[in-house]
């Protein structure tokens, strides 16, 4: 008897949290207009976690099953997709958000690892000029991916060919080289050093490697073609994983070049790719509903909007300009003047670090306190403010989450995003704070409380917590492939999140009904699950 009340307990915790202070727009949400909607894969943040951000503003998003999208093993399946697409289109739904690396590979993942032809890719493509004969009217948005370049075979993540683990560092070096090469020329060292890197990479390697990215490069023309015949409503292309000198910058500006001359509400490349899925669904809601979003945005002191992140080849600022082109809002020079101030948490020095590393600490570093003083100011001013935390990558700031709690201001933000790279936040918080606008407050907190599951607790310390112990866990299995300690590894992380939420969340109440899954097998990304 007594553990059936603690566990009602539990759950009326919960509700009341998301639940208080109910207000007028809680009772509208039963909005009948549908968005189809393909991601890239089904990973959380690009399936569930995206849609939910849509739908909590009042939208229905038809999505495909999950077994027809792509896994980290199953590659996806692009001829069921475009079934799917057809089928699904009905005079009830306002808008496509599509991703082509679904419907040209099957995902982001087999875009890397096909072995499609060239002219079946093609064919693909042309698909999309048949589906807007058909559907003339239905607004169509694409996002296609220009294929990153990781740094090193550990970071690709077993998201590459086999070969990219032990000669990543090498292709990634000589990439960039001839990148470099093309814009700057190169020293005396440099040419010695691209013509040693070229001898050291089996030539079968990179002429695999080499292949598949024209078959890309080509593939992404065709779309930026079928943007100059007005078949896409807008085409986003996203540079994935790259830097300043790579291949991917290389691929990206030679592209850019291709669709100058098409108007950029229609075509736009952008650093970064798992985030704009969320952009483009945001777009496709601001079109439909002719309402431009004003945006104030705030850089923490230093180098600011200046700073250039690990995985971009350009500025925050630029990338930001960017991204509020591509969701359709419009920055102004006042915050009194704004729907709601996105506030860019960035290093005074123009860094962005990793989230796993030790200097990630609860412990105030130069800059904290003037961030969470700005913060602050906004809120208490009254006005709604979406923070972008981007001083780490793949994971959030704890030092300023620990100021935001003491200074009880995580679930007075508008919106939050912590996650992956510096783009990705940006246009994620900045996607969710537009939509919040047409959100509840309790489901305002919802989402809130998603994000700082994931990007605080697990990203930036369960994560690191359960992987440098994954050897007191029986059975085969490491960080990339869990394998049989993934079971394990879920439990452990979901008690080490329970007592998290106890320690740093206690408005949200006693919680035991919590499990964390990974979808993907490893543990980069993991799938919360809050009832």
């Amino acid at each position: 008897m007594k553990k059936a009340l603690k566990i009602l307990g539990v759950a009326l915790s919960l509700i009341l949290f998301l639940t208080a202070a109910p207000d007028a727009e809680a009772k509208k949400k039963t909005s009948s207009e549908k968005i189809l909607y393909i991601p890239h894969d089904n990973r959380p943040i690009s399936d569930e976690q995206t849609v939910a951000v849509v739908e909590k503003a009042g939208y229905k998003i038809i999505v495909p099953p999950k077994e027809i999208l792509g896994s980290r093993d199953d590659l996806g399946n692009p001829d069921r997709l475009w079934e799917w697409l057809e089928r699904n289109v009905k005079s009830d739904v306002r808008a496509a958000v599509v991703s082509s690396d679904a419907l040209l590979y099957g995902s982001l993942v087999a875009s890397r690892k096909h072995n499609y032809d060239r002219q079946i890719i093609l064919e693909r493509a042309e698909l999309f000029k048949e589906f807007r004969a058909r559907h003339k009217k239905l607004p169509l948005y694409v996002f296609s991916s220009v294929m990153r370049t990781p740094r090193t075979g550990i970071a690709s993540g077993y998201g590459e060919p086999d070969y990219y683990r032990n000669y990543g560092a090498n292709i990634f070096r000589y990439t960039a080289l001839r990148d470099k090469f093309e814009l700057e020329g190169l020293t005396q060292r440099e040419t010695k050093e691209i013509n040693f890197l070229r001898k050291l990479i089996p030539a079968r390697a990179f002429d695999d490697w080499s292949r598949r990215r024209e078959k890309n490069f080509a593939a992404n023309e065709k779309l930026i073609d079928l943007a100059k015949e007005n078949v896409f409503t807008c085409l986003l292309l996203g540079r994935d994983d790259n830097a300043p000198f790579s291949q991917t910058h290389m691929e990206g500006r030679k592209l850019a070049a291709y669709g100058a001359g098409i108007d950029k509400s229609k075509y736009l490349t952008l650093a970064g790719i798992d985030e704009i899925g969320l952009m483009l669904l945001t777009r496709a809601i601001n079109d439909y509903t002719q309402i431009v979003p004003l945006v104030f945005v705030e850089y923490n002191s230093g180098t600011g909007g200046e700073t250039i992140p690990t995985y971009s080849d350009e500025s925050l600022d630029t990338s930001i300009n960017a991204e509020l082109l591509a969701v359709g809002a419009r920055r102004v020079e006042f915050a009194d003047a704004a729907n709601f101030v996105l506030a860019v948490n960035t290093n005074l020095e123009g860094s962005t670090r990793e989230a796993n590393q030790p200097t990630n600490t609860t412990r105030p570093r130069a800059g904290t306190d003037i961030f969470a003083n700005l913060v602050e100011s906004y809120v208490n001013y009254g006005l709604k403010v979406a923070v972008a935390d981007v001083a780490y990558t793949n994971g959030a700031d704890n030092a300023l989450m620990e100021q935001l709690k003491n200074r009880d201001l995580l679930f007075k933000l508008h919106a939050y995003a912590g996650w992956n790279t510096a783009t990705n936040s940006t246009g994620f918080a900045l996607s969710e704070g537009i939509l919040a606008l047409k959100t509840s407050d309790r489901d305002r907190r919802r989402l809130l409380l998603t994000r700082y599951l994931d990007d605080w607790a697990y990203q930036s310390n369960i994560r690191q917590a359960v992987a440098t112990r994954l050897n007191w866990l029986k059975g085969d299995g490491f960080y990339e492939s869990l394998d049989r300690k993934k079971y394990s590894a879920a439990d452990w992380s979901s008690q080490l999140m329970i007592d998290f939420l106890h320690k740093n969340l206690p408005e949200v109440g006693i919680i035991t009904r919590l499990h964390v899954e990974f979808p993907w097998n490893r543990m980069f990304e993991a799938r919360i699950n809050l009832h």
